[in-house]
């Protein structure tokens, strides 16, 4: 049978716009809310389970994702236990409306979706303290993760009523996915976007704050008629999406609850309601992964959460070369090792000239040598017979430095796409690499990488002549060898690739600089 909102509900003053009575319940409040099974709904994508006691979606175990400690399982986007706690809630304001503490009588219908079926619907009704018949409404798609909450209200009264919805997300700040200890965490909290923030990260921090001081200013705009409130972490997104078309007003809020959760929310009002008539209000939920493409079509701003940070300038059009490759080749550690060949490609004339310039550095050794000898001891005349050395030989020293240094933010950029990219999480390459999102389990990149950094600095002499800094930039290139133990394997696989085509390409001009030098030798003769 219908029933009421829960006792015990407590309210947010100035938690509502237009000051409509009542605010959204603080807590979810489980001590006064009876054991209830919940409803498992099962899709193309998802699994979901949904809690009589308000119609909150307490887990959706996704599919084709799987778990970051146990691939055997699906990974929890959503879920509700004694570890973690992340949760979609939805419910009404106004004196004894249903809110997402109320036990609701749950209708009759199918549980999955079956095939050749489009959508399915899962019905829950409840009654108003005034009377009014409350259904919740949540309609799950085929092919889709969005799951549209609607809530209908039908006026038993005898005055018009518009009651307003809100529509939330609650959750803990844990990582849900293990974070590299040598990498930047990624960012797990609130979100909101808007025509006015743009793209809003609203921290936990910043929540305590506004907790503390309630007259302190919120980061993001509070009311406007477009825009979404989401929770991000690592890989994943959750959002309630208003629809932006009809320009409905809308007031975001962030809360901090008990026992270390966040709430963030937006709230919408309904259309009035005539008496014997009705009225309802959609909101769609977004919960699913951060895939770009897909996103760009559920929602405006929606990809952003894909976020690289500054890099993003570089890191989108990479992840878009690197995508493309992958619809060719079918492997996305073979796409890093084709976009590797074509980002060596875009720098080869730059190569090419530090390439040379480093050969006859290597030509030129025995001379620098005799000089460093013979002005032993007078360090200031030595840097002037070397620049002068350096003059008659057209060499620029430095010229081996300038292609690391201009390749320096395509290797950080790259790093964000591999750590931001949901598409390469447990993407295997070869044998062993079967996470390219993921140290190398066997360290067997780093270890190649460290012997192809020795190569090459044997194939490219230093200019550097004090014997003490000389050794630091020889070691260098090996000890960095030792940070990609902790970095992705993808990652490692790029900057191996690259420096395999340095070797090559400096062996070749070492090559050649020697016939060249042959020939003149030959011709002074």
């Amino acid at each position: 049978m219908p029933a009421g909102a829960a006792p015990g509900a407590q309210a947010v003053p100035g938690a509502v716009p237009g000051g409509v009575p009542g605010g959204v319940p603080v807590a979810p409040g489980t001590a006064a809310a009876p054991a209830t099974q919940p409803i498992v709904v099962k899709t193309d994508l998802f699994t979901a389970e949904i809690d009589p006691v308000g119609g909150v979606i307490t887990q959706i175990a996704l599919t084709q994702h799987r778990d970051a400690f146990d691939k055997a399982k699906p990974y929890l986007a959503l879920q509700r236990n004694a570890e973690r706690t992340f949760v979609a809630q939805a419910g009404l304001l106004g004196e004894g409306m249903p809110n997402h503490r109320t036990v609701y009588e749950v209708l009759p219908g199918p549980r999955e979706l079956a095939p050749g079926e489009k959508k399915l619907e899962v019905k829950l009704a409840a009654t108003a303290a005034t009377g009014d018949k409350v259904v919740q409404t949540l309609t799950f798609q085929r092919g889709s993760y969005l799951i549209d909450t609607t809530f209908d209200v039908a006026n038993a009264g005898g005055a018009p009523v518009a009651p307003y919805a809100y529509f939330q997300l609650t959750r803990d700040t844990k990582q849900a996915v293990p974070q590299n200890s040598m990498a930047p965490a990624a960012y797990v909290g609130p979100v909101v976007y808007n025509a006015t923030d743009h793209f809003k990260k609203v921290e936990p921090a910043e929540i305590d704050k506004l907790a503390a001081d309630p007259a302190r200013k919120a980061p993001y705009a509070k009311s406007t008629t477009d825009g979404w409130v989401g929770m991000l972490e690592h890989y994943f997104v959750s959002a309630w999406l208003p629809s932006d078309e009809k320009k409905l007003p809308r007031e975001f809020y962030t809360r901090k609850l008990d026992g270390g959760l966040y709430a963030a929310g937006v709230i919408v009002p309904t259309a009035a309601a005539a008496p014997g008539g009705g009225a309802s209000v959609t909101v769609p939920l977004f919960v699913g992964p951060q895939d770009q493409d897909l996103l760009k079509t559920v929602a405006a701003g929606l990809d952003l959460s894909v976020d690289y940070g500054i890099f993003t300038v570089l890191a989108a059009p990479l992840f878009w070369l690197l995508k493309w490759l992958h619809g060719l080749i079918g492997n996305w550690g073979w796409a890093i090792v084709a976009m590797t060949v074509m980002i060596k490609g875009a720098f080869y004339p730059l190569n090419a000239a530090a390439a040379r310039s480093m050969g006859k550095m290597k030509l030129v050794a025995p001379k620098l040598k005799a000089l460093q000898e013979q002005y032993a001891n007078d360090k200031q005349q030595l840097q002037m017979k070397m620049m002068e050395l350096y003059r008659q030989e057209k060499i620029n020293p430095l010229g081996g430095c300038l292609p690391i240094l201009v390749q320096i933010p395509v290797f950080i950029a790259l790093y964000w796409v591999l750590l931001s990219a949901v598409e390469l999480r447990h993407a295997p390459w070869i044998g062993w690499i079967q996470d390219l999102s993921a140290p190398d389990p066997w360290y067997i990149l780093p270890v190649v990488y460290a012997i192809t950094a020795w190569l090459q600095v044997k194939l490219s002499p230093t200019p550097i002549t004090d014997p003490v800094q000389a050794k630091i930039f020889q070691i260098m290139p090996i000890a960095f060898s030792v940070l990609f133990v902790f970095f992705p394997s993808g990652l490692v696989l790029y900057w191996l690739v690259n420096n395999v085509l340095q070797i090559a390409q400096q062996w070749q001009v070492n090559r050649m600089l020697e016939k060249e030098q042959a020939l003149m030798a030959a011709k002074r003769r």
